[in-house]
């Protein structure tokens, strides 16, 4: 509960490193962009890129692109999924995310963003070793999202008995290229991306090292982006 003076009560106390977080933001960052910020509140947003990218808090898509307010629509979920084009009674929430971003703020770019050491992806192919025992089967909602991986298992060729940082890395990229496929199946995104209106890329974050890679759908290959900044970056910092 807040109180008059906006203090959080004992029992229910706003997190503390949240608190600090915005008062940095506060003396900061919002200073430095409150016109930003206004002409966004009085306009609207139009950001040009939408980024599909997994929950995990380690692959913040702001940060890695330093992107300010209003430049990217983001969707995240476990695993950086997307699912096919199903128009039916149940709830889409990444669908209707989509539509959003694609028909009413018409973004020019679309990035499926999955990233190293996913936890949703490592989940799915621990689920392999037994394919009578569906990933997560404890919980509600995980083990049936991330079956959408299947038709990415698929392609990336038979598990390992022994399970590898190789297969899950190869499974990671297979799942972004899937993502891609899925996204193709939504006709208006279809549509777009064949007038050349929209644009759709697949890409790869390394959360050790900070590589980015992006996917060369011709060359069906993910190559360094700024990869000479990215060598002289870690060679200066000697990590």
């Amino acid at each position: 509960m807040i109180d008059a003076i906006g203090a959080a009560s004992p029992s229910h106390e706003f997190p503390s490193h949240l608190v600090e977080g915005y008062q940095t933001f506060l003396t900061g960052r919002f200073p430095s962009e409150h016109e930003r910020f206004r002409e966004l509140a009085e306009k609207g947003q139009r950001p040009r890129t939408m980024i599909i990218g997994c929950c995990d808090s380690r692959v913040s898509p702001e940060a890695i692109f330093d992107a300010g307010p209003g430049e990217l629509f983001v969707l995240r979920n476990v695993a950086n999924l997307i699912p096919p084009y199903e128009p039916d009674d149940h709830y889409h929430g990444a669908s209707a995310a989509l539509e959003y971003a694609v028909m009413a703020l018409k973004v020019r770019h679309i990035v499926v963003l999955g990233h190293a050491q996913c936890g949703g992806v490592a989940a799915f192919a621990e689920s392999l070793a037994d394919p009578d025992v569906p990933p997560l089967s404890e919980g509600d909602f995980i083990g049936r999202w991330i079956q959408l991986l299947r038709p990415a298992a698929e392609r990336a060729g038979p598990r390992p008995k022994v399970l590898d940082r190789a297969y899950t890395e190869r499974l990671e990229f297979e799942a972004i290229k899937q993502g891609l496929r899925n996204l193709r199946s939504f006709p208006w995104i279809r549509t777009l991306e064949a007038r050349h209106y929209l644009q759709l890329h697949g890409a790869y974050f390394g959360v050790m090292d900070g590589r980015l890679m992006a996917l060369d759908e011709t060359m069906d290959v993910f190559a360094p982006v700024a990869g000479a900044t990215h060598a002289a970056v870690i060679e200066g910092a000697r990590f």
